[in-house]
């Protein structure tokens, strides 16, 4: 069933989620401004899939917003800090994220089958295979190469270039051909200090 587009209620549906995000208590200065840091990096996915795929559907431009929605009230730290942990945090963090926008969409009016639609691409099922999906993974990872891969890098200090040439090249894996196209276009602004590195992992 192909839902009929609804301004009026897609307009409804992106203003709940960035309601939501905007009681991040987190905050980061952008555009010279102050910014809840989630909804900041909903922005962000919005801005990057207008750039990137501007003709993608309905369903991938919820997605996009709602990707990082309420992030902060399941912390990382609450879970082990090994890979396993690492695992179990981002699992919890696809179910939390993709019930949130589902129950979003449903008080904007949205039917069923948009919503089941919309939370397996927020749940980040069908990577590789479901095309929606996979347009929200690429432009996850080039939000990440433009915005933070600079600020998890300084973070990061202890890392080898192998580990880092090992995180770049993870990113890479995940993204689409489309994708790859985009981030070495001239379009995607790569962080200077890691160049090199990152033309070196994916060269």
């Amino acid at each position: 069933m192909t839902t009929t587009f609804n301004l009026q209620r897609f307009e409804q549906a992106i203003a709940l989620f960035d309601a939501a995000n905007s009681e991040d208590p987190n905050r980061e200065a952008a555009d010279g401004r102050d910014w809840p840091k989630e909804l900041l990096y909903a922005h962000r996915m919005t801005e990057m899939l207008e750039r990137f795929a501007p003709e993608a559907s309905e369903a991938v431009r919820l997605a996009c917003r709602a990707q990082h929605i309420q992030r902060w009230k399941i912390p990382r730290k609450d879970y082990p800090m090994t890979p396993e942990g690492y695992q179990r945090w981002r699992t919890t963090l696809y179910k939390f994220h993709a019930e949130l926008a589902g129950k979003f969409m449903r008080e904007a009016g949205y039917d069923e089958d948009m919503i089941e639609r919309v939370m397996k691409v927020v749940g980040k099922r069908g990577l590789k295979v479901n095309p929606e999906t996979q347009v929200m993974e690429d432009v996850v990872d080039l939000v990440f190469i433009e915005y933070y891969m600079l600020g998890f890098a300084s973070q990061k200090t202890e890392y080898s270039e192998e580990k880092w040439l090992d995180i770049i090249r993870k990113t890479w894996r995940k993204m689409s051909d489309q994708g790859h196209a985009f981030a070495v276009s001239g379009k995607l602004k790569l962080p200077e200090a890691l160049l090199p590195l990152i033309l070196k992992a994916v060269g």
